[in-house]
């Protein structure tokens, strides 16, 4: 009876094992575990391989773990019937049931929990031996079970979305962590995954608030333009500005007004500038990034699909996309957004829905529309009056001022009530 004791606690022993390592090798940090392969950690590289497969895994440990439970059961069950009788089933029930929940699951799953990644590791060599030797039994019953999920037509899950998942730990990082920089980090992170699914329309400087030089002006009314413009490039067009010819850059109009070379003319002028690179809307900020850096250029004009000038786009813009506005000496400091003191916050139509979102930890959507002004005409399907007002995506619009056919002015006011959207 003794030896029959002295095997139970060995086998309660070997459950904790199995408890533990299911917990530690499924809550192990996936990026930790990389990295220590990459430092040349094998056993880091055990787990990841381990991980790979985790249908064997679990089936393994799963298997492990049933046999040793019940092999102590019927072991103890024997045992209290020998000292009590027919009653010793109620007593070793109620022992194991207690021992097990404690001894062999609570306790070192909780600790695998505070420890994974240390005890992954720990576990990770003898785990993979295991997987080796049940793999025959867990692979004829991982058949059975694929037979029998296709049979109440249960494919295969859904794949792994790395993007949503980063998403959401850099989402679960910035809540647990919310002191120093970190709003700042978790920004510059979301801008960059933000790059494949952002086009340059979104975030280009708009036609309207382009500066450009018409080269058919006089040349001393074209010199003082470029020499008093806080841009260093600038779209040259001829009559109209749809015709843009070139883009001319400051520096190559002080490097001739040095050598004595002075512009006289609209051909010095054409001379000095690059040509125009023109790019379609549509281009997403990853493929222009990529772009800018494979013909060192910083500049390029955007064209919708009939050709039509729309605005510009620099590299510039789309690196404050992901680290935010990059301020200097010659940046023109624009207000448009004036928050109040009664909580809400007065726009102008023109500011963008994703410098909101960046600035305020807002989620308003800005896929049909890149402004307030245009989800505002999006969402109402009509150009509203001044003092009409809006409720939708959490928020109470109010039109300020319109001119002519364009809102130039909104007040924006966070709602928590769940009234919900209405367009009055």
């Amino acid at each position: 009876m003794t030896i029959t004791i002295i095997v139970i606690f060995f086998l309660l022993m070997l459950s904790a094992f199995f408890s533990g390592s299911e917990t530690a090798l499924t809550a192990a940090s996936r990026p930790v575990m990389h990295h220590k392969e990459q430092d040349g950690d094998q056993r880091a590289g055990i787990v990841n391989r381990l991980r790979q497969y985790q249908e064997r895994l679990l089936g393994a440990i799963l298997l492990g773990n049933n046999m040793v439970n019940i092999l102590a059961s019927a072991l103890a069950t024997s045992v209290m019937i020998e000292l009590f009788g027919e009653n010793g089933v109620v007593y070793a029930t109620a022992v194991m049931t207690a021992l097990v929940l404690i001894f062999s699951e609570i306790l070192p799953k909780t600790y695998a929990l505070q420890h994974a990644d240390t005890m992954a590791l720990r576990v990770a060599r003898p785990m993979s031996i295991l997987v080796v030797i049940f793999a025959p039994v867990t692979q004829s019953i991982q058949v059975i079970v694929q037979a029998t999920l296709r049979l109440f037509g249960s494919g295969e899950g859904p794949g792994l979305d790395s993007e949503r998942e980063l998403r959401g730990a850099i989402e679960l990082h910035a809540d647990d962590v919310v002191v120093g920089n970190h709003h700042a980090e978790r920004t510059m992170l979301h801008g960059v995954l933000d790059l494949e699914d952002v086009g340059v329309w979104e975030i280009m400087v708009h036609r309207r608030k382009v500066q450009m030089i018409d080269i058919t002006r006089p040349m001393e009314e074209i010199l003082d333009t470029v020499l008093a413009s806080p841009h260093t490039r600038i779209p040259i067009y001829e009559e109209d500005p749809d015709n843009i010819v070139g883009v001319l850059h400051a520096r190559e109009v002080l490097k001739a007004i040095v050598r004595g070379a002075k512009p006289a003319n609209a051909a010095d002028v054409r001379a000095l500038s690059a040509e125009p690179w023109f790019i379609p809307d549509s281009t997403t900020l990853a493929d222009q990034l990529k772009a800018f850096k494979e013909r060192h250029e910083h500049f390029a004009i955007v064209v919708d699909e009939y050709g039509a000038f729309e605005g510009v786009v620099s590299l510039e813009d789309i690196l404050e996309e992901i680290v935010g506005d990059i301020a200097d000496e010659t940046d023109v400091e624009v207000v448009g957004v004036q928050p109040q003191a009664d909580g809400s916050v007065i726009v102008r139509g023109d500011v963008t829905i994703r410098d909101l979102n960046r600035r305020f930890g807002w989620r308003l959507p800005d896929e049909e529309a890149a402004t307030v002004a245009g989800l505002l005409l999006y969402e109402t399907r009509r150009i509203p009056d001044v003092g009409q007002q809006f409720r939708f995506h959490g928020f109470e619009f109010e039109i300020l001022r319109r001119i002519r056919n364009q809102i130039t002015r909104v007040r924006m006011n966070e709602v928590t009530d769940l009234a919900g959207d209405s367009h009055e």
